[in-house]
């Protein structure tokens, strides 16, 4: 006779899980390059990084702290499951200045690029 296994019971994902789950979605999607990308921000396994955008399983607290490095969505979840959504205006505006870096940045390189080429005839 074969010893008895039981039955496998999966408890339904937490609070933290599900909302981190929402906040990788609503920033990254849904496809299979969101999970690429969780996975080099994090080092993680494909597993973990589905499982996380799922919201089934939640990321550990080193996994947390990579994806919270990249995420400004997962930064502000954080934030607000701990109670301290005083603070989620600040990282906004952050994640702005370094958007307007970039964008300063960018376009600086186009009126580089621009006057190489010489006058246009």
């Amino acid at each position: 006779m074969l010893p008895k296994t039981g039955n496998i019971r999966r408890k339904p994902p937490d609070r933290f899980a599900r909302e981190i789950g929402e906040a990788l979605r609503g920033e990254l999607g849904a496809s299979h390059k969101a999970i690429k990308t969780v996975m080099g921000w994090t080092g993680a396994s494909e597993r973990s990084a589905k499982n996380w955008l799922n919201g089934t399983h939640g990321p550990g607290g080193w996994h947390l702290i990579l994806l919270a490095r990249q995420s400004e969505a997962v930064i502000a979840t954080v934030l607000r499951l701990a109670q301290r959504d005083q603070l989620i205006p600040g990282v906004r505006l952050r994640a702005l200045r370094l958007l307007l870096m970039r964008t300063a940045t960018e376009i600086g390189d186009v009126f580089v690029t621009d006057q190489h080429r010489g006058p246009r005839t």
